[in-house]
């Protein structure tokens, strides 16, 4: 299974389109790009593997793994980049200001819904790349 986000950079946050095996799912949001500064910016463009991973704060959520000069980076729900993001990746809706969506929680349960029956099973790599 391969995940593919396509960013878009604004000053103030990073927007993109999540596709899996090609297929567009949902939107995302980012932190804008501060030079892959810890908590401040969002994660370098590449190729990273996906595991699932659960936590008080986020339940059942995803990994990405093996981010250069970073750890913990998943993609949980979130509607604001700025307030809620600190390096992470939130599917959204709809896309409302550069790193601010909308019903984030509708569309991370549609990016589980794929990914949670093969992961672990098999592989999962998340390609990020500029639109």
């Amino acid at each position: 299974m391969k995940l593919t986000i396509t960013r878009t950079y604004y000053p103030t946050g990073t927007n993109g389109k999540l596709f899996i095996d090609g297929v567009f799912v949902t939107n995302t949001i980012e932190l804008p790009w501060l030079n892959n500064k810890p908590q401040y910016s969002c994660i370098p463009e590449g190729e990273y593997e996906i595991a699932h991973r659960y936590s008080k704060k986020h339940d059942w959520h995803l990994l990405v793994k093996k981010v250069p000069n970073r750890s913990l980076i998943l993609i949980h729900p979130a509607n604001n980049a700025l307030v809620e993001l600190k390096g992470c990746i939130a599917p959204v809706t709809n896309l409302v200001a550069p790193g601010i969506g909308l019903l984030s929680k509708q569309a991370f349960k549609k990016v589980i819904a794929v990914v949670y029956p093969i992961v672990g099973i098999q592989q999962i790599f998340l390609t990020i790349k500029k639109q």
